[in-house]
């Protein structure tokens, strides 16, 4: 049986989010992210198409403050451009242009 790595793991579940995943059970989990490898983040991120889950994944770790993150640079992935409504009156974070849930656009 092959099984996901926690990187590509994480990644699949910014995928479902919001119809699937819950904004609250992402960041519970995002919290918890504290060994993730940075090389296979980096790889898994330049093959990544999705533009939500690039913008979800760097707005989740850098409310949590990761360790690791100042070895992933965001400015060598393409974010897109133009703002992503995600939550239906949320609120528009300034950094990824994505709406989030209001009551968790506050950092950690």
């Amino acid at each position: 049986m092959r099984v996901a790595t926690p990187e590509r793991a994480f990644l699949e579940m910014l995928d479902e989010l919001p119809a699937q995943e819950s904004f609250h059970n992402v960041d519970m989990i995002a919290e918890g992210l504290r060994t993730l490898s940075p090389r296979r983040l980096k790889t898994l991120l330049a093959h990544c198409s999705s533009v939500k889950v690039k913008r979800l994944f760097f707005w989740f770790v850098d409310r949590h403050h990761h360790s690791w993150l100042k070895s992933v640079d965001k400015a060598e992935f393409d974010l897109g451009s133009g703002k992503r409504m995600l939550v239906k009156g949320g609120r528009l974070d300034p950094t990824y242009l994505i709406t989030v849930r209001d009551d968790l656009n506050v950092p950690v």
